[in-house]
């Protein structure tokens, strides 16, 4: 069947079925309730099929009903998505960013601010912070940095760079006299611990760290004791900043901390990240020219990072 039923008529029934009552569905649409109840026979009449009952003074939907209510809802949601799209697309002044919240807080969102106020004051840039990944083709977004399983190469995705963890803290924290000397020295304070599972790899631990640094002689390695574990990067960096104790951090997010001395690093001793930070966009975004030239900004800018880092650590990341 090729016909379908009057538009206005199941605009009127997606409004019923998401409203608690006839009255809330008549204000939300500003019609009277009994225009409402005129459409909803319409629809019924044209689908054959009853779609409502009255309960009282109430006027419910059937089982029918809330059946094909669902599709409806689904139906005029993905409506109000590509009519959304359709305006981004038309406003040739914006740029939609997705990244790893602590990715966009502690390195990206810094950046491009800079990079915006120098080239492109007039952009309007949208910053989201998800865990969760776009739609396929990133309908929605133009570029997105994801990291791990979900970075998969493919022909509209770059590495950017892959990060190094290195333990830091505030110059507070370290007593003068209870001085660094090795690494096993750490243990004397408290350490504070990421761990981004259950959606991705986590960065190597302090586990990790003390068994690549720590020489053993033979004895068994020590088991460091995490008492405060952050799922988001920038809160243990955070913490540490407050003097709450060691974190492993990651190096592209401690540039500004470390430079104007309120975070140090005892020991530049750094593990590499089991993967890289990856740029993906959809298709349509070259498009745009400042789209375009956000892409070379970004891609030279995590070329960058890597040079950044080895500065940092003195080249000596594993």
């Amino acid at each position: 069947m090729d016909a379908l039923p009057p538009l206005r008529a199941l605009q009127i029934f997606d409004t019923l079925g998401r409203s608690s009552s006839l009255a809330e569905a008549a204000q939300r649409l500003q019609i009277t309730p009994g225009a409402i109840s005129q459409q909803v026979r319409l629809l019924e009449q044209a689908l054959d099929a009853s779609l409502t009952f009255k309960d009282g003074k109430r006027l419910r939907l059937t089982e029918a009903g809330l059946r094909f209510h669902e599709s409806c809802a689904r139906a005029f949601e993905q409506l109000r998505e590509a009519q959304a799209e359709l305006e981004r697309s038309k406003n040739q002044h914006n740029l939609s960013l997705s990244a790893l919240p602590s990715l966009l807080k502690a390195w990206l969102a810094p950046l491009v601010y800079e990079w915006q106020d120098r080239h492109y004051p007039e952009l309007t840039i949208q910053f989201l912070g998800s865990h969760s990944e776009p739609a396929s083709e990133l309908e929605d977004i133009d570029f997105r940095i994801t990291y791990g399983n979900n970075a998969a190469p493919s022909p509209n995705s770059l590495a950017l760079y892959t990060d190094s963890v290195v333990p830091v803290c505030s110059p507070a924290l370290i007593a003068p006299s209870r001085g660094l000397r090795q690494p096993r020295d750490i243990l004397r304070y408290p350490l504070l611990a990421t761990d981004w599972r259950p959606k991705f790899t986590s960065p190597p631990s302090w586990r990790d760290w003390f068994a690549a640094y720590m020489p053993q002689s033979g004895a068994a390695a020590p088991e460091p004791a995490c008492h405060r574990i952050f799922s988001l990067s920038h809160m243990a960096i955070e913490a540490a900043l407050e003097g709450q104790g060691f974190a492993l951090a990651q190096c592209s997010m401690i540039g500004r901390e470390v430079a104007d001395g309120r975070l140090v690093i005892p020991f530049r001793l750094a593990l590499p990240l089991p993967w890289p930070y990856v740029l993906k966009w959809k298709p349509s975004a070259f498009d745009r020219p400042h789209c375009r030239a956000f892409h070379r900004w970004l891609a030279a800018r995590g070329r960058q990072q890597e040079e950044l880092n080895k500065r940092m650590l003195g080249r000596q990341a594993r």
